[in-house]
């Protein structure tokens, strides 16, 4: 019997890809003098923001890079990204039917804060970890093996749901059911690598499949 249900975050809970996307081309603009293309990006994705930035720019002030980052995320985040009803109100409504409810992201803490505030999601949910908070990023399952551990749940009753394959090897290795979402515009894996359990294409489909 499913428990808790973790999510990732962008692609997944928001369409954030978009201003990562933008902040990022930004940064790598200012201070290497590289166009970056969406793909170049996502490329990188795997790290915290701040690691994308540590591991791959040229430009010795790293510091500086980040502060950049930070601020297009920040002044770029209404233009790019709009609320989504329907995924704050499936996080609601899965609490008041008594479910844990955790995000598992690559995300470093700040920039998911922004977001969350922003989108108005900063509901109360049971677990939040970001790229912070762990030493592996996906898809290591440290993530999501310590938020099992936080909510004092099994992998038998976990479900982990994200956008790239790359959450759903971690979800794989953590031994919870895993599930592919592509129900937002901008998602990482049109065709996952690592199959998962079950794949949604819509946030209703999802809710159909745990009444």
């Amino acid at each position: 019997m499913i428990k808790a249900i973790i999510f990732d975050f962008d692609g997944t809970l928001a369409d954030t890809l978009p201003i990562c996307y933008h902040a990022f081309q930004q940064v790598f603009k200012t201070f290497d003098k590289r166009e970056l293309s969406d793909e170049e990006v996502k490329a990188m994705f795997g790290p915290s923001e701040t690691g994308i930035i540590r591991e791959n720019l040229r430009h010795k002030d790293k510091a500086a890079a980040i502060e950049l980052f930070y601020k297009s995320y920040t002044e770029n985040h209404e233009e790019f990204v709009k609320p989504n009803k329907q995924i704050a109100d499936m996080i609601a409504g899965l609490k008041e039917k008594g479910f844990q409810v955790g995000i598992v992201t690559g995300k470093a803490r700040r920039s998911l804060d922004i977001s969350l505030e922003a989108l108005g999601i900063d509901l109360p949910f049971d677990v939040v970890l970001t790229g912070d908070d762990v030493t592996e990023p996906k898809p290591h399952p440290e993530g999501i093996k310590k938020a099992l551990t936080i909510l004092g749940v099994s992998s038998e009753e976990a479900m982990y749901l994200g956008d790239s394959d790359a959450d759903i090897e971690a979800g794989k290795q953590s031994n919870v059911r895993t599930a592919g979402v592509q129900w937002l515009p901008e998602f990482q894996t049109s065709e996952f690598t690592v199959k998962p359990d079950a794949i949604f294409a819509s946030v209703s489909e999802f809710l159909e499949s745990i009444k």
